[in-house]
């Protein structure tokens, strides 16, 4: 794996863990944007990583938002445009990614960093750490995927309240509202992150990425076109060797030996 100034990378049993360290409070600024962006794309394309894990470093935050000093420097829309396309295209490639991406929130998730852990498949969060869109107390609108995502995850009126408000939320009432998958005492946010990923490592790679496939590129669809889509996927994972060995264990009573073919 690549080292990093801002974005630290390891490997252990199939599982990527992707540290964002930029202290003191992890803030995403470009250069850490860019790092980021390099180390996603080569989790996907390293065959031996099955899941991986985005985590900040220390207990303080996962990541506090993006780098607030920053804004001073755009001069125009069309700057500002390009700024939120650009973090736009690392969120969903995280998003469309074939291999589950866990978001292991360690501390607060704020702005930037709640949009980051909502284009993961999956986030786990320490029971003290709060999440929240603060924008509209900085007179400007989430615009890193906030607008879009927390209403899809949470409803569009709770969605609406937390962003016209500002206000950041529990880690408990992030659970309640469906936002998170589960929480965790804070020491144990990582550990509990690595051991879904590992979990999930264990499946066949094929059938882990048309779930994701199917779960991720229906939900952008009318239903119609989503049970098509989960057809389409279905008839190709049905004929592969995979599927026939699943079978095959489960008829003969023993674990499958997945060969992701």
């Amino acid at each position: 794996m690549t080292d990093r100034q801002f974005v630290k990378t390891s490997l252990d049993e199939r599982v990527a863990t992707l540290t964002i360290d930029h202290p003191p409070v992890n803030a995403l600024n470009q250069p850490t944007l860019l790092e980021l962006n390099d180390a996603v794309d080569e989790v996907i394309a390293n065959p031996e990583v099955h899941a991986v894990v985005i985590t900040g470093a220390g207990q303080l935050a996962f990541v506090a938002g993006a780098d607030i000093s920053e804004f001073g420097k755009i001069e125009n829309a069309d700057q500002a445009r390009q700024v939120s396309q650009s973090v736009h295209a690392i969120y969903s490639k995280i998003e469309a990614a074939p291999k589950p991406f866990i978001a292991a929130i360690n501390g607060v998730a704020l702005g930037g960093g709640l949009e980051l852990a909502m284009a993961c498949h999956l986030r786990i969060i320490g029971d003290r750490a709060k999440v929240g869109q603060p924008e509209i107390n900085l007179g400007i609108i989430p615009g890193w995927g906030g607008t879009q995502r927390l209403p899809r995850l949470v409803g569009p009126a709770k969605a609406l309240e937390l962003i016209l408000t500002g206000d950041s939320i529990t880690a408990q009432e992030a659970f309640r509202l469906n936002l998170v998958n589960k929480v965790v005492p804070g020491g144990e946010v990582l550990k509990t992150a690595r051991d879904l990923a590992k979990k999930i490592g264990q499946k066949g790679a094929l059938a882990v990425q048309s779930s994701l496939a199917a779960v991720v590129g229906g939900l952008q669809q009318p239903l119609a076109a989503g049970l098509a889509l989960e057809a389409e996927h279905f008839s190709k994972i049905a004929i592969s060797e995979d599927a026939r060995e699943g079978a095959s264990a489960f008829l003969a009573k023993r674990q499958p030996v997945f060969k992701d073919r």
